[in-house]
This record gives structure tokens, sequence and C-alpha cells, in this order.
């Protein structure tokens, strides 16, 4: 029995298009987003020397918040995806303090920034599971 190319089939011919479903990046702009967004997380976390004069004020755990919150909600929304973005992220928050401690000269790891990174990822991940609810994944 010969079988009739679906519009979906016919829209992924040749390699091109959208590929659908949870089949990975489905927008390119907002692949390319998530991309650039753990670019800067990375810089952010592991740039070798970080200049703060005087005391650490609380925009700094915001900004820890935000270096976590935000890639991990475009990330999630790109792929499609909450659990593994989410445990990725989960896993990354305290392990990069970990490694500025032990492993960046100049720089210290401060257990309330891994707390304050771990916010991000939570409330990026209720933001996640609340929008796949919302639209059909």
């Amino acid at each position: 029995m010969v079988r009739t190319p679906t519009r979906s089939s016919r829209s992924t011919a040749g390699g091109g298009g959208r590929t659908g479903g949870r089949r990975g990046l489905l927008h390119t702009g907002l692949g390319l987003a998530a991309v650039a967004l753990v670019v800067v997380q990375l810089l952010v976390l592991y740039w070798p020397v970080v200049t703060v004069v005087g005391p650490v004020s609380w925009t700094d755990k915001v900004v820890h918040c935000l270096v976590f919150a935000v890639p991990t909600l475009v990330v999630g929304l790109a792929l499609r995806r909450v659990a593994p973005v989410v445990l990725a992220f989960a896993v990354h928050a305290p392990v990069s303090e970990v490694l500025q401690h032990v492993a960046l000269p100049g720089r210290s790891g401060d257990p309330w920034d891994a707390v304050l990174d771990l916010v991000g990822v939570a409330v990026a991940a209720v933001a996640l599971v609340v929008w796949s609810r919302r639209v059909r994944w």
C-alpha cells in the first residue's frame, strides 16, 4: 500500500523547515536566543575576575536569580521540554558556585548565590509548566 504524505511530512522533506512536536528547536529565533542566553550566562558565571567595590548589594542577588531564570525559561520554550532543561540548570547552579570558589582566581563561591540561582530555576520551571499546560506541546 502506498502512503500519501501528510502535510507535516511534506514540510520536513529535504531536511528543511519545521520539525514539529518535541523534536528540537522549532523557531530559529527562539533557538538562537536560547544559545545566546546560555553563552551570556556562562560568561557572567565564569569570567575570571569580577571587580565589585564595597559591599555586595542586593542587586548581585537579583542578577544571580535572573542569570538562571531567563536562560532556563528560554531554553525550555525553545526545546519545548521542562524536566530535562530544569534538571540541567538546577545541577549547574551549585556546580557553578563550587567552580567559582575552587577554580577561578579572584572569585569566591557563595552558598546564598547558589540558593538564588535555584530560585531562578524554580521560577522558570513554574512558568514553563504553566505555559506547557496552556499551549499543547
